[in-house]
């Protein structure tokens, strides 16, 4: 599935909910104390999704908004988090006026942006002088048993697995941050363990959005190759996000 297709992820907005959205929580505990998040800060969460990180947000008593491209996690995010100001819309256009938030945050979500540049500069502009971009995602393969798994998946389907990504390599969140203007405070790797409870769930979780064909005809490819992470009756994958924040200068 294309990550940039709103109705793609609209479609799998409640299964993405169940079998992901938990795993990122030491990436948002992350990212709150790198960024002075508190009772009282205005955060936007760019890329919401189902809304986890603006619930943790809510019971801080922080101020939350989020903005998501597909309105299936739109709807998923407003029940997680009534109190938020969520809205549909991409990260290059963001609806807020300028200086609204002390935070905007992504997660998992800059890569999908359709241009890293001109997301960074919204970014910018609807922080007050002085705010805090927070940007996560998922780091290098090399430190992700998913990518293990989604490598032998590839192989058997007759493709190639892609090369990481600028963010996804030390010191590629720093560069960009910087060439965008911003000022560097911190950075750092977080990890991110998935598990899985059982055969049909690995699958499921790997091979989200595929149809049940796909499904029938890769699920042995993912179970040969998630052998190795195998624990007690299911599955514990370690993954990684690397992390970054970076000050508006005043």
């Amino acid at each position: 599935m294309d990550g940039a297709e709103e109705d793609g992820w609209s479609a799998v907005a409640a299964e993405w909910s169940d079998l992901w959205a938990a795993s990122a929580a030491p990436a948002h505990d992350a990212l709150i104390a790198a960024s002075g998040i508190r009772a009282g800060s205005r955060v936007l969460d760019v890329g919401c999704g189902s809304g986890e990180f603006l619930g943790t947000l809510e019971r801080l008593g922080a101020t939350g908004a989020g903005v998501d491209p597909a309105p299936g996690m739109v709807a998923l995010a407003r029940a997680t988090a009534p109190l938020a100001d969520i809205r549909v819309g991409g990260a290059e256009s963001l609806p807020w006026p300028d200086g609204s938030f002390d935070v905007v945050v992504a997660i998992n979500a800059l890569q999908f942006a359709e241009d890293t540049v001109e997301a960074l500069a919204e970014f910018r502009r609807v922080l007050v002088p002085g705010g805090l971009v927070a940007v996560a995602n998922w780091a290098e393969g090399a430190r992700n048993d998913l990518d293990a798994i989604e490598e032998a998946v590839a192989a058997a389907d007759g493709e190639e697995a892609g090369p990481d990504g600028d963010l996804r390599v030390a010191g590629g969140l720093e560069e960009v941050l910087v060439e965008s203007g911003l000022e560097v405070v911190t950075a750092g790797l977080v990890e991110v363990p998935w598990t899985a409870a059982d055969d049909e769930t690995l699958v499921r979780g790997v091979l989200l959005g595929a149809d049940p064909e796909t499904k029938r005809e890769l699920a042995p490819a993912v179970l040969a190759a998630a052998a190795r992470f195998r624990s007690g009756d299911g599955y514990m994958l370690h993954n990684a996000y690397r992390f970054a924040v970076a000050r508006r200068p005043d």
